[in-house]
């Protein structure tokens, strides 16, 4: 009689994909820490949990850092509760804060796997550059005092393309198997006093993008040269990189997946800025 429940019980759970949209700046990270520090994982799970009546756990598609945002971030979980995709936005959003939203919610193959059958992943780091930080920016965009050159930094991104070891661009506590990711496009957006550097790769190490933009702007600023970024990149080294850039500018904006699963990230939204590349 006990091995049929578990049976029943087993056979009844579905598995559902939400995209997410956070401000990064109320939260330490995505992942649940053992200390109790307030995070974006714990936070969901929370929520869910309440709107399912059961214990209910999220894997993502990858996790940010405290301060890192996202317009679409993409989860999965497993649950025995019965409830149309509504409940699990509406209930959800109205059991978290405001600074997380759940913006679409669906049932999806139960073997879809959140972060291992992405196969690519897309940041937007956005900077402002001017002698004052504009305080509506604050915590929305990184900044830098230094006047910036962007046809050298462009020249400096490009060297990025294709498969590296990412290993100078990578932070020391960094678990990832191995730093060797292959990015398929970098373009930097905008006019030298307000940009964008889109990055989509297919993963991403620990503080790789911050380390790059940081990189980048050494480049702009004339502190590096083209040639001095693409012996910094061969080191595989960050021995003499440059400081690691503010988490403020940072945004999650896309996942892909495979047709079969039938999940997909919106697209950049409005207010993040995506028509940038007029100004260039």
């Amino acid at each position: 009689m006990n091995h049929q429940l578990l049976n029943n019980n087993t056979d009844s759970r579905q598995r559902w994909a939400l995209t997410l949209a956070y401000d990064g700046g109320f939260f330490h990270g995505w992942q649940t820490q053992p200390n109790r520090l307030r995070t974006i994982q714990a936070h969901l799970e929370e929520a869910l949990s309440f709107v399912a009546d059961e214990n209910i756990q999220v894997t993502a598609a990858g996790r940010t850092d405290a301060g890192v945002h996202a317009t679409a971030q993409v989860v999965h979980f497993d649950t025995q509760a019965s409830r149309p995709a509504k409940a699990w936005v509406r209930g959800g959003n109205s059991a978290m804060d405001k600074s997380v939203r759940i913006l679409t919610a669906q049932t999806v193959l139960p073997h879809f796997h959140a972060r291992f059958d992405a196969f690519g992943r897309r940041y937007r780091y956005v900077l402002e550059s001017g002698r004052v930080r504009m305080p509506q920016l604050r915590g929305k965009a990184g900044w830098t005092h230094w006047p910036l050159n962007m046809t050298a930094m462009r020249e400096a991104a490009a060297l990025l393309v294709g498969e590296h070891d990412f290993s100078s661009f990578r932070a020391s506590e960094c678990q990832a198997k191995s730093p060797i990711k292959t990015l398929y496009a970098v373009r930097l957006s905008g006019s030298p006093n307000f940009m964008a550097l889109d990055l989509h790769g297919n993963a991403f190490l620990h503080n790789m993008v911050r380390n790059i933009v940081g990189a980048l702007v050494y480049v702009g600023a004339g502190k590096m040269s083209v040639a001095d970024f693409a012996q910094l990149l061969a080191a595989k080294s960050r021995r003499h990189a440059p400081p690691t850039l503010m988490p403020d500018g940072l945004y999650l904006t896309g996942v892909d997946y495979p047709p079969e699963f039938g999940v997909i990230t919106p697209p950049l939204p409005i207010w993040l800025w995506p028509n940038l590349g007029e100004n260039e």
